[in-house]
């Protein structure tokens, strides 16, 4: 009987086993396969085939400034596989690191390059634009701080590194330095196309030396730095400022009067990814600043054919407000508690730009501004 039992077992569990195989078969055959191409239209927005032509060429011009380091670079090791330039070359990276001062002497401006209509392509991409609010006579320097610091600080380049926004005729006989790391000027040619737009190194000795060109003298520092731009989001101004003591100090030893400028939008034009403080990635990310002076937000824009995936901008309004500025007495060593009272003054005069136009250029804000540190 055994036997008998086991071989009818045997057979059921053959058949339930054909039917089952059957019944998910007809399964799959009705269950539609996902189309690789539709899934891909479905997550990313694409850029629709007629765009205006002007619409291209702001889109051209801010793709190419986005990889100008990259482009510069390899266009010096192309001109070094040609044997006949290697002499001019030699000279050139020669004279770039060892007699070439431009970066901590207040540059080389070129009135012609600013005002190229490359770089009203870039501003007008945005778009990017500021408010002034107060006259800013050309008879003392003046030191700029710029806030938020956002992922980049397009809205800083386009605003003072250019005369795409009109910055000279709004203020004539200011001449702006917008300031950036030393190590950006190593990079052969990208060097020469930053002193070419005013721009100079951050460095406390080309701050001095630019102030003591005197009367009309500006420099333009980018407060937060990099510790900032972890924190840079859309609908966010979380500032790292009170600790930031440098640039007021500067500003009483030179008799600068100091000038709060406040971009709406400038944390708008990247989405960056979670790196909460005690995150692995947050960990890492300020290693690597500790290490080579500078940070790598984990970030993301648009591309060049679609709207949200990509390391492109997105084109949102840019707006700094460049408020009233702030006098300052010169005084060559001057007390913390003079350096902290006219700090107290700045973030005053901060905060006020911020409430009086945060309701025109901030609508979408999440929440209201913050100093963090």
């Amino acid at each position: 009987m055994q036997p008998q039992l086991s071989k009818t077992l045997t057979s059921a569990s053959r058949s339930l086993s054909a039917s089952s195989l059957r019944d998910r078969l007809s399964k799959l055959t009705t269950t539609p396969i996902p189309n690789p191409v539709a899934t891909l239209h479905a997550n990313v927005n694409f850029v629709p085939a007629k765009i205006p032509r002007r619409r291209r060429l702001q889109m051209l011009a801010v793709a190419v400034w986005s990889v100008m380091i990259v482009i510069t670079t390899v266009a010096f090791l192309l001109l070094c596989s040609i044997p006949p330039l290697w002499p001019f070359l030699t000279i050139y990276l020669i004279w770039a690191r060892c007699f070439d001062n431009s970066p901590e002497n207040g540059g080389r401006m070129s009135s012609w390059f600013r005002s190229l209509r490359y770089w009203k392509y870039f501003a007008e991409y945005y778009p990017a634009s500021f408010l002034k609010e107060a006259d800013l006579p050309a008879d003392r320097p003046y030191v700029f701080g710029y806030h938020p610091h956002g992922i980049i600080g397009m809205g800083a380049l386009a605003t003072f590194a250019t005369d795409a926004t009109g910055f000279s005729t709004a203020f004539p006989g200011i001449k702006p330095h917008l300031l950036t790391l030393t190590t950006n000027f190593n990079v052969p040619f990208y060097r020469d196309i930053l002193l070419a737009l005013g721009v100079c190194s951050v460095s406390k000795q080309s701050c001095s030396n630019i102030l003591k060109a005197g009367a009309g003298s500006a420099i333009i520092i980018v407060v937060g730095g990099a510790a900032e731009s972890l924190s840079a989001r859309p609908g966010t101004a979380d500032l790292t400022l009170r600790r930031r003591l440098g640039f007021i100090k500067l500003a009483i030893q030179h008799g600068a009067d100091l000038v709060p400028v406040f971009s709406f939008g400038e944390n708008d034009i990247y989405e960056q990814m979670p790196n909460e403080k005690g995150t692995t990635v947050y960990a890492l990310q300020r290693k690597f600043q500790s290490v080579f002076g500078f940070t790598l937000p984990l970030f993301h824009g648009r591309g060049l054919l679609n709207y949200n995936l990509g390391l492109m901008p997105y084109r949102r309004q840019i707006v700094a407000v460049i408020g009233k500025p702030i006098p300052v007495e010169r005084c060559e060593k001057p007390t913390l508690e003079e350096v902290m009272r006219v700090q107290h003054l700045y973030i005053e005069e901060l905060t006020r730009i911020w409430h009086t136009y945060k309701d025109e250029f901030a609508k979408a804000r999440l929440r209201e501004l913050s100093i963090i540190a």
